[in-house]
């Protein structure tokens, strides 16, 4: 059985290995490349010990690498399950204290035409949180207060985004990018349109192929506002 001092130096290898290089792992941590490689290649302190990972380390180390707090202190398994079924993955079951995954607000939204402003209320029905992976949160240096997950209504985004699906809106980017999905107040309505530059102007798009029913709108002054950027969707259709 591996020691503690190995079992770290272990997990720091599949953290390089995760993140490429040594460098992107000490950036993430914030702390030197050449330290860890000095634990990486067994180089000895003063003491003529082996360096190791130290307590605050491993923790810079599970901070900045998205891992949950104690992940550096236990075997990670590598066998291959691929051979029991080809492609498969291992489902990580988590709970709403799971720090490797953080709640976002699930919500439903309440907007007043001509105003920027919007109101929010807890989606009771469908549970008051969505889990979204703490590590993807950090890679896109996200920041959780400013992120909302809203239930798609409707069937105006087919086939991209169905009925119940549930979508999480970065309130802090309200930048316009053609072809990007947002949430916007029309005229008082929040509706979830992908957002098209064509002649000079923006229009509200639907996916829907149906365009008799889903006709674009032109998006232009009070009656337009930008609540925020679909940057993710949770969907149960395959």
């Amino acid at each position: 059985m591996a020691t503690s001092k190995e079992l770290r130096t272990e997990n720091l290898r599949a953290l390089v290995a995760e993140f490429k290089t040594a460098d992107e792992v000490a950036k993430r941590a914030g702390t030197a490349p050449m330290y860890l490689s000095q634990i990486l290649n067994g180089s000895k302190s003063s003491t003529g010990t082996p360096r190791g990972v130290g307590d605050a380390l491993a923790r810079k180390l599970e901070n900045g690498c998205g891992k949950e707090i104690g992940w550096m202190d236990r075997p990670h398994g590598t066998e291959d399950i691929s051979s029991l079924v080809p492609g498969a993955r291992r489902v990580h079951a988590s709970g709403a204290d799971d720090p490797a995954m953080t709640q976002i607000m699930k919500v439903r939204l309440r907007v007043q035409a001509g105003i920027t402003g919007f109101q929010v209320e807890p989606e009771y029905h469908d549970g008051e949180t969505q889990g979204v992976p703490t590590k993807w949160l950090l890679r896109e240096g996200l920041r959780r207060d400013s992120l909302l997950a809203i239930v798609v209504r409707g069937d105006s985004m087919e086939p991209g985004m169905h009925d119940g699906d549930t979508i999480v809106v970065n309130t802090a980017d309200k930048t316009l990018l053609s072809g990007s999905v947002y949430v916007v107040n029309y005229e008082g309505e929040a509706v979830v349109k992908r957002m098209l530059r064509d002649a000079g102007q923006w229009w509200l798009t639907s996916d829907n192929s149906d365009q008799r029913r889903y006709h674009r709108q032109l998006c232009k002054g009070a009656e337009c506002i930008v609540i925020g950027k679909v940057i993710r969707k949770e969907s149960t259709h395959i």
